[in-house]
């Protein structure tokens, strides 16, 4: 993969106290690491792989939605486990806002998503509908969407991050709601001013699961229907802490599906892992004796 400035550049490294080319003798004494170093046992020889290197600006993975995707970087959050699994490869960007929803979302687009930006992000996660399928009449008028309202704000988000370039926009539904458990939640939160029914209901969540889904196929963009996909475990509301917040179980499976989507062979420009380059080469690539000519390969020229 190449980005714009810059083309992957292949190093190989040399051992320093042999000075010579290490390389994998094909020996029974000789191997791989888990980490992709070899080893020859006799002679002490190192060796490892060719390296894709740049030295552009690393594309970047915006995550845009509501609370779930704010807390996303907490310890063992989704975001925070991306931005882990691509550190030197992509810049992970954390765009969560707490509370929010579609209709706010499409006033904040120009300025997040820039049409005439020269580096668009190369993938963008879309992430609301929990605080839309809120009820409008237990308390939580200010965030509620109609349904169809939803999709058509929905629509608007994916129009607007084609237009400005997004090469990979997937659409995320709300997570199911463990009713029980709001209703715990906000006694203890609210003690005797708690509502008696839960502010959001599993069955309406759903709703706006499915439109989310149906949005992401009608616009060529990719689906990700939590809703669905937590509830196939048995004792699923281990994934909420809090009946609609995401615990440590329900963050990782998150990231799970989310990088089975990122490993799909088919995606053209790929977002595997392994396709990126390296931003600036590893310390053990690089010439001490000259580190401008590993770190400021321009001068080379």
């Amino acid at each position: 993969m190449s980005f714009a400035g810059s083309k992957p550049k292949l190093i190989v490294y040399f051992t320093a106290a042999e000075g010579t080319l290490a390389a994998n003798t094909g020996r029974a004494n000789s191997g791989i690491d888990s980490s992709g170093r070899g080893f020859h046992l006799q002679g002490l020889v190192t060796f490892r792989k060719e390296m894709a290197v740049t030295f552009a600006e690393r594309p970047q993975f915006v995550l845009f939605g509501d609370s779930i995707t704010q807390r996303s970087f907490d310890i063992s959050g989704f975001g925070a486990s991306l931005a882990n699994r691509y550190c030197r490869k992509a810049d992970v960007v954390l765009r969560g806002y707490s509370g929010y929803n579609t209709r706010w979302a499409t006033f904040m687009l120009d300025r997040l998503f820039p049409v005439d930006s020269s580096k668009p992000p190369l993938l963008v996660t879309v992430f609301f509908g929990a605080n839309d399928a809120a009820f409008p009449d237990r308390g939580k008028r200010a965030q509620h969407v109609p349904l169809p309202e939803y999709k058509d704000n929905l629509r608007k988000i994916v129009a607007h991050l084609k237009k400005a370039n997004v090469k990979h926009i997937v659409l995320i539904s709300p997570p199911p709601i463990d009713e029980e458990g709001r209703v715990v939640y906000a006694r203890a939160t609210y003690g005797e001013e708690a509502n008696e029914l839960p502010e959001r209901t599993n069955q309406q969540t759903g709703l706006y699961a499915e439109a989310a889904e149906s949005v992401a196929r009608e616009t060529g963009v990719i689906p990700l229907n939590l809703w669905s996909i937590l509830q196939k475990t048995t004792g699923w509301q281990k994934f909420l802490v809090d009946g609609l917040h995401l615990s440590h179980e329900g963050n990782q499976e998150v990231f799970r599906n989310l990088l089975n989507i990122l490993d799909e062979p088919s995606l053209k420009p790929s977002l595997n892992w392994e396709s990126f380059p390296w931003d600036y080469p590893e310390w053990d690539y690089i010439d001490y004796q000259d580190p401008a000519k590993s770190l400021q390969p321009e001068l080379e020229n």
